[in-house]
């Protein structure tokens, strides 16, 4: 599976959200490979940067343990979890922070 495939099979009222997450982590992260890992669209780049997967009631993003801490007080209004950030569909998605979330791990990425 592709992640134009994975896309594809979301309901049509998602696909232009799933599409435009995947613009801004695509522009965030330039170098990363495309895959589907654990059943999710991936972004690679000598390491799993971030997936993402839509669900019914939210958008999944999944960044890797710990990485949202910097971004504790932009995260206030989301639940999240350990590795996981929930983006509610009956409100704006954020994707600028999806973007800065993207960057830090790039980097995260490329220090280690």
């Amino acid at each position: 599976m592709t992640i134009d495939e994975y896309i594809a099979a979301r309901p049509e009222e998602l696909r232009p959200v799933l599409k435009k997450i995947r613009m801004v982590i695509r522009k965030a992260a330039p170098r990363a490979m495309e895959k589907i890992s654990w059943g999710m669209p991936t972004f690679w780049q000598d390491e799993n940067l971030i997936h993402f997967a839509a669900f019914k009631k939210h958008i999944g993003i999944y960044p890797g343990d710990l990485c949202h801490i910097p971004f504790k007080k932009e995260l206030a209004g989301y639940k999240t979890t350990k590795g996981a950030i929930q983006f509610p569909l009956d409100k704006p998605i954020d994707y600028e922070l999806i973007a800065k979330i993207t960057k830090f791990r790039v980097l995260a990425a490329t220090a280690r």
